[in-house]
């Protein structure tokens, strides 16, 4: 399964990143990506979130979101257009203050994509999606 992995220092507390990376209807404020994000249904330490997503076109999935406040964030793939599998996690730890952040994903796709192409796509945005996390924690917090 092509994945990837990634830490990162956002200035900023971990309770303040597991804030945003768990608020998923403002997601569309800040990822320029994300069409539309809603929660479906909330089961205890889970929700069931939607997102409609536009990469190249645009296309729906549903992750069961499952949460460790102020430590982690994981999910696992419940259904939609493009993935047939996708698992993945924030964990957020404190160091001098500030958020250590590693975000980790997997994924294989419902139509073919070849291995390389599979592994660009889920790498090619994510300094994108760490730079919209940084400045949304300076608009946020004014950090």
């Amino acid at each position: 399964m092509p994945g990837t992995q990634h830490t990162e220092v956002f200035n900023c507390t971990p309770d303040e990143f597991y804030k945003i990376v768990s608020d998923y209807e403002k997601y569309p404020e800040f990822l320029q990506e994300v069409k539309d994000c809603k929660i479906l249904k909330t089961d205890g330490d889970r929700q069931l979130v939607e997102y409609t997503v536009s990469v190249i076109k645009t296309f729906k999935y549903q992750l069961w979101m499952t949460h460790q406040a102020p430590t982690s964030v994981s999910w696992t793939f419940a259904g939609g257009d493009i993935f047939k599998t996708n698992a993945g996690s924030w964990k957020m730890e404190d160091q001098a203050g500030k958020a250590k952040v590693t975000y980790a994903v997997e994924a294989t796709f419902g139509v073919f994509v070849p291995g390389m192409i599979a592994k660009t796509l889920l790498n090619v945005n994510l300094p994108a999606m760490m730079s919209a996390y940084h400045k949304r924690i300076k608009d946020l917090y004014g950090k």
